[in-house]
């Protein structure tokens, strides 16, 4: 990769790592579910009316903005807003790579090899780590639902896999617009319209400086990005980068929120990015390369915080997305 193209890697993966301290900040300032809703809406407008028709079925864009946007996306910001940490949260959602592999092999019949099910066994011991780390010092439901949101981030992996989006940035900005309603949906519902409503009546600058950066900082020129490089790069050089989103979250968590990293935590953290990065690397072989080259042919950026795919025979998955 050239060098300007490697520091445009590492400036996005830096950005979605900040990314997760932004949402802490937003939480502040909106119920969770609404907060999505309107990430999601500030991300498909104006947007959609630019990037042109969806270039896939629109059952993968709902299937995708469903599972994407809707769970993984609600699940995570309830999560992180009953007490889940900014920078455990950037790391823990990594698991999604696990996850992806398991149903890629129920789903699409993908069999990982032995690399990859050492590496799914190594970061499912980082989680452990973590998980007794996060129950000794926070709310171990908080943790639960991340890994909730890493499981349906999971499904939308595949699902992408299978819809296998020439664009990525139309692909991203459709799949912004179905979350919109059902999450305000899920906001009334369980949070309120009091609440939404005072929400929205007190909006400020911070509030607003809050949904610009997640809507257009780190989903439209994130993934625009992302999916620029996907394009002029195979995925196996790409996607190791996301490897350092939750090293960006940790840091900037530390830093801006004065969140303490525990020894575990540290040891969690290297156990689970060592071995989500043994269950994204590429099968050797001309199977293995005809596969990768299909991937990078037909991937896209995930949404939020993309990170290597597990799953695949058919090498690392850039997916839509978080």
């Amino acid at each position: 990769m050239r060098t300007t193209h490697i520091a445009l890697a590492v400036l996005v993966a830096a950005l979605w790592g900040v990314n997760f301290v932004v949402i802490e900040i937003g939480l502040g300032h909106f119920p969770p579910l609404l907060f999505s809703a309107l990430r999601f809406l500030v991300a498909a407008l104006p947007a959609v009316f630019f990037v042109g028709r969806p270039k896939v079925a629109w059952k993968w864009v709902m299937g995708v903005g469903l599972t994407l946007g809707v769970a993984k996306f609600g699940l995570l910001f309830v999560g992180m807003d009953r007490g889940m940490p900014a920078g455990l949260s950037s790391l823990v959602l990594q698991i999604q790579a696990v996850f992806t592999a398991l149903i890629a092999a129920l789903a699409l019949g993908e069999r990982p090899g032995r690399v990859r099910l050492l590496g799914m066994g190594v970061a499912l011991a980082g989680i452990a780590v973590a998980a007794v780390d996060e129950g000794t010092s926070g709310p171990l439901l908080a943790f639960a639902l991340v890994i909730a949101a890493a499981a349906c981030w999971g499904v939308s992996n595949v699902l992408t896999r299978k819809a296998a989006p020439p664009d990525a940035l139309n692909f991203m900005v459709w799949v912004s617009t179905v979350p919109v309603l059902p999450l305000l949906a899920l906001s009334l519902l369980f949070e309120g319209p009091a609440a939404d409503l005072a929400a929205l009546r007190e909006l400020d600058t911070g509030g607003a400086a809050v949904i610009v950066y997640v809507a257009w900082v780190t989903t439209v020129f994130g993934f625009g990005v992302w999916g620029f490089l996907l394009r002029r790069y195979p995925a196996s050089s790409v996607a190791p980068f996301s490897l350092l989103v939750p090293v960006s979250g940790m840091s900037s968590a530390a830093l801006l929120l004065d969140e303490s990293i525990s020894p575990a935590r540290w040891c969690a953290a290297a156990l689970l990015v060592g071995g989500v990065a043994l269950t994204s690397l590429p099968r050797s072989g001309p199977r293995g390369a005809a596969r990768h080259g299909s991937a990078r042919r037909g991937s896209a950026p995930a949404l939020d915080v993309p990170a290597p795919v597990a799953s695949a025979s058919r090498g690392p998955d850039g997916e839509l997305t978080r």
